[in-house]
């Protein structure tokens, strides 16, 4: 009898033929790679009772003078602080109004607002009302309204919006009452769309926040003044899409429509029968006509989150800079804002693709920003303008500042930005950029570095000990002042089912521990993202070593602050609980975790979900040389030339708390499916010496798994007692 001894190399290899990769692994989930080995990861623990609103794209660790411990959390609706095991509302008010009033329906929970000016809410904004007095008769409570945070249902017209009472009103008041409303900094979709053009929205044009009703007449084709069934949510004066027809109008008398205009924006005018739905298209953009800016919402809701000293900087995509200052009175009930006492942000850029401060020097730095600070119109997403030094309100050069702009050449957008050992790393859509301070009278240089290379995502780099790794629709690819292509072992599985139109949805972390690089990304069939690849640096083998799973996060960041990695996942399917939101729609769930905990998932009612995990080998010829006493191979090898019998094998573990499952894949021939080996998935223990079986073939493969609570392992490798049994 023969024993010999199964050695496998360390990481994932999805690119090379199932001979070529012999010794590799092919598949895992859960599983890392350290000092050569395959072990289950840690597991991970909730560290809140809510779950939050929205999904979170953006975590920024800090602490104060006083040393107190925060994460800045950036979602698509809100701008939130952990704080200790709280967490708090931070997010920047974008405008109140006040002297607003209500209107209900009887035995609708739908309600409307009619506000004083104009309020530029959308809907799926987050409104908060305060000091309201309701108008008489609606069966409600002022208590249902006090200090709540309602999302916006529709918006029919510029002053006026919808929203979902917790109750049902009893009767129908127009309006009444009294009402301020404060409108939240709104930030972005929860999810990146795709297109340009012809393809973005309907057919021929966009309808937004559209309120609809029915004609209460037949009309022929040259009627100019149309009855409604209810044109309580129609604009004064606007547009309605009537069938495929256009119909403009200048005024509104309770359900009728004056001054109507038939067949407009290159429309046609014609008849329609009483019922036909009418539409608000007062906001539509049609077939050749410029469509506003806030109707075709590219990519997702996104933050730029950094600290001026104490004070946090936190930056909507394509949108105003606001702060947050840790060292107020009682700060956390404070909201970040442009007027924060003493870091100001009112001279600000009001439209930046991405802001951050430089490490040395402390200049707040606008990326992709305004040619002229204030109008958003000038927006050049290749323009860079930063502040003065140690003045992050300064922006207008002159010959006593350090202020500046610059304006890239190679791409066509910035995408992201990182600070690095002594430089800053800038990149395109196609291109890295440095920008180093070089002092007075240029303040800062830059210099093109790699070209071909440009970032999926802006949160799709980090950088580690002045290295930057990066995912680029090109592949992976690192910094360390060259730019270099990252050998990737799994490339082609990665790409193959990754939906690149949502690039910006990427999640790149670092778990320094392990040293790790990770990229959460979404594949073809999901939404958000629900897989993830790593690259481990610190791996010996030449080109480092890579494995992938199918755990979803929305965000990461490394032990910096708090002693574990944070990480966030979201739910689509479910509703969050902080902040409190009245008639949430769409809004979703993320959970808030520390990792590397325990061996499971432990969740906020403190209930456990087992991490599941496995790895598999490909597959391995049985007939190997065999050792001599010093372990050393001896003897010929022909690979694959007679069958081989097993009737034992002997699990080697270096690692293992609870149990583990073995299965043995046996095959004759590589393309043939695997036959299991009797008994087979083998539960191993501590406890275990060796497990007897039966089996015959030419090649093996080996699944090390985990299915239950409280189990981890490291796998070392196997040993099989075989013996030659013929050549057919």
């Amino acid at each position: 009898m023969a024993l010999i001894t199964l050695d496998f190399l360390p990481g994932i290899d999805k690119q090379d033929t199932t001979k070529g990769a012999e010794r590799r692994f092919i598949d895992s989930n859960n599983v890392r790679f350290r000092y050569g080995l395959p072990e289950k990861v840690g597991g991970w623990s909730s560290l809140l009772p809510d779950k939050i609103v929205g999904v979170v794209r953006a975590q920024h660790p800090f602490t104060d003078l006083d040393g107190n411990r925060y994460v800045a959390l950036g979602t698509d609706k809100f701008l939130l602080l952990y704080f200790e095991g709280q967490l708090f509302d931070i997010t920047p008010i974008k405008s109140s109004l006040t002297s607003s009033t209500m209107a209900t329906t009887d035995e609708s929970a739908s309600v409307t607002i009619t506000t004083s000016s104009a309020h530029g809410a959308k809907a799926g904004d987050i409104v908060q009302l305060d000091s309201v007095t309701l108008p008489s008769g609606t069966g409600l409570s002022a208590s249902n309204f006090e200090d709540v945070k309602f999302q916006v249902i529709t918006a029919p017209s510029t002053t006026t919006f919808t929203i979902t009472s917790t109750a049902a009103a009893t009767a129908t008041v127009s309006t009444g009452g009294s009402i301020t409303c404060k409108f939240y900094e709104p930030v972005g979709p929860r999810e990146q769309t795709y297109g340009y053009g012809w393809g973005v929205g309907n057919w021929g044009g966009t309808i937004d926040s559209a309120a609809a009703t029915t004609v209460n007449e037949a009309l022929d084709a040259s009627e100019t003044t149309i009855t409604l069934t209810s044109a309580a949510s129609f604009p004064t004066a606007g547009t309605i899409l009537v069938d495929s027809e256009l119909i403009t109008y200048t005024g509104k008398s309770t359900n009728d429509l004056t001054g109507c205009t038939r067949g407009a924006l290159g429309t046609t005018a014609a008849t329609h029968s009483n019922g036909a739905t009418a539409t608000n298209a007062t906001d539509f953009g049609g077939w050749g006509v410029a469509v506003k800016a806030d109707q075709v919402e590219l990519e997702p809701g996104l933050w730029s989150l950094d600290n001026f000293g104490q004070v946090l900087v936190a930056t909507v995509a394509n949108g105003k800079t606001f702060t947050w200052n840790a060292g107020a009175t009682t700060p956390t009930a404070n909201r970040a804002s442009t007027s924060t006492s003493s870091f100001s942000t009112s001279n600000n850029p009001t439209a930046s693709r991405a802001t951050l401060i430089s490490p040395t020097t402390r200049h707040l730095i606008h990326f992709g920003t305004e040619t002229t600070i204030g109008t958003a119109s000038t927006q050049d997403d290749m323009f860079i303008r930063f502040a003065d030094q140690e003045d992050i309100n300064t922006f207008i050069p002159s010959a006593v500042n350090a202020a500046g702009t610059q304006r890239l050449q190679d791409g066509t957008k910035i995408v992201g930005a990182i600070k690095a050992k002594e430089t800053i790393l800038i990149w395109t859509d196609t291109a890295l950029y440095t920008m180093k301070f070089v002092g007075a009278p240029f303040t800062f240089g830059f210099e093109q570095v790699g070209t071909n290379c440009g970032l999926i995502g802006k949160n799709a780099v980090v950088e580690i000990d002045g290295a930057a790794f990066w995912l680029s629709p090109n592949g992976f690819f690192m910094f360390d002042g060259t730019v270099k292509s990252l050998p990737c072992s799994v490339e082609d599985f990665v790409f193959d089912d990754f939906d690149t139109t949502k690039g910006q949805q990427v999640a790149a972390g670092i778990n320094n521990l392990f040293t790790e690089v990770i990229w959460y990304y979404p594949s073809s069939s999901s939404s958000f993202n629900n897989k993830y690849v790593v690259f481990n640096y610190g791996e010996p083998m030449r080109g480092g070593v890579w494995y992938t799973g199918t755990e979803s996060r929305t965000s990461w960041i490394d032990a910096i602050v708090y002693p574990k990695p944070y990480g966030t996942k979201y739910d689509s399917s479910s509703n969050g609980t902080f902040p409190v939101v009245v008639g949430q729609s769409g809004l979703g769930q993320t959970k808030f975790f520390e990792h590397e905990v325990g061996t499971d998932q432990v969740n906020e009612d403190g209930s456990t979900t087992t991490v599941s995990s496995f790895v598999k080998s490909y597959d391995i010829d049985l007939e190997q040389k065999q050792r001599n006493a010093q372990g050393r191979a001896s003897g010929p090898k022909v690979a694959g030339e007679v069958f081989l019998a097993m009737r034992r094998f002997v699990p080697d573990f270096k690692t293992l708390i609870g149990n583990a499952k073995v299965s043995l894949g046996i095959k004759s021939y590589p393309q043939e499916s695997d036959s299991t080996t009797a008994l087979s998935p083998f539960t191993i223990n501590s406890t275990t010496i060796k497990k007897d079986t039966r089996a015959r073939g030419r090649f093996i493969n080996v699944k090390i798994e985990n299915d239950d609570s409280g189990e981890s392992w490291r796998f070392g490798t196997l040993r099989l007692d075989v013996q030659p049994d013929g050549r057919r």
